[in-house]
């Protein structure tokens, strides 16, 4: 594994986060499987975990917490969300009010069974959502319960609200080979110091084949969710299937090792629910990222 500073906070993470969310944190994915991923990325040198308090119907981050209890944690980045909750019924609820952002970040420890976050982010909030929320986080910091404060969000124009924040020290946006748009946001938030994580570096899957991917129940899951939710990406991601065609690599590496040639970004955090999906994408850092495959790649972003 390799190593890269996150932004000016002090901390350093691993080139690519495992994500603690979705099918992961689901009860129907078994336990021990999913205790077992987080075990063997630690053991493979995987020091930043990303979860949310709403993720996996409010399931994630307890089942995180159990994955980490008997574990040295003090060399990892533990970095959680707050803002949303899972209200019940499949429904994700709101509150970015002080009280509650601290709150939760109370809550989070506890579950997490940690005495300070190594990442708070706000989760999705709106120009006046972030803003009102500075002083919040800044107090949470000064209380020790969090190092490092930031946001999660896939709206530049939040992103680029937010880059000009000196309260805010990271931040998350969807970045793979769908969305090169990133790019310029990304490289204006490291030049301000910011931490940078790649989320969704792996596209979400959607340029493999839909029908290809459908080996379990998770995918089941994930392909139902595409078809309801993604079906732009999944036309769009049509472009790269040569990704899955490539003699030197497998179609998930190339996706990663594209994230990671930006040197911008801190990390690429991404889900695996298969030993072996984890290890295919644990062996991309250090791999020679061809001026061949960038160039094709971007000539499919045209």
């Amino acid at each position: 594994m390799r190593y890269r500073p996150l932004g000016r906070t002090g901390l350093t993470v691993s080139e690519l986060g495992f994500g603690c969310a979705s099918w992961w944190g689901k009860p129907r994915f078994e336990e021990v499987m999913a205790v077992g991923l987080v075990h063997e990325a630690i053991d493979c040198g995987v020091t930043l975990f990303d979860t949310g308090a709403s993720y996996s119907a409010g399931e994630a981050e307890a089942r995180l917490g159990r994955a980490l209890k008997g574990r040295d944690t003090s060399g990892l980045v533990i970095a959680t969300k707050a803002g949303t909750y899972h209200a019940g019924g499949g429904r994700i609820a709101r509150d970015m009010s002080p009280v509650a952002i601290a709150a939760s970040a109370e809550r989070s420890l506890k579950v997490l069974g940690l005495e300070t976050l190594g990442l708070l982010q706000l989760h999705g909030p709106s120009i006046p959502e972030l803003d009102a929320a500075l002083e919040t986080l800044a107090a949470l910091k000064a209380r020790g319960l969090a190092r490092a404060v930031g946001l999660n969000s896939f709206d530049p124009a939040v992103i680029a609200h937010a880059i000009g924040l000196p309260g805010v020290d990271v931040i998350m946006v969807d970045y793979n080979v769908l969305r090169p748009e990133r790019e310029p946001l990304i490289a204006r938030a490291a030049a301000a110091g910011k931490g940078v994580l790649a989320g969704m570096p792996l596209a979400m899957g959607h340029t493999k084949p839909l029908l290809a991917r459908l080996r379990g129940p998770q995918d089941l899951w994930y392909a139902a969710r595409a078809l309801v939710k993604h079906r732009g990406e999944l036309k769009r991601g049509a472009r790269y299937r040569f990704l899955h065609r490539l003699a030197d690599r497998t179609g998930s590496q190339a996706a990663l090792g594209y994230v990671l040639a930006n040197t911008h970004v801190s990390a690429a955090v991404f889900g695996a629910t298969r030993p072996e999906h984890l290890r295919e994408n644990l062996a991309t850092p250090g791999q020679p990222f061809p001026e061949d495959l960038m160039a094709r790649i971007r000539a499919a972003q045209m």
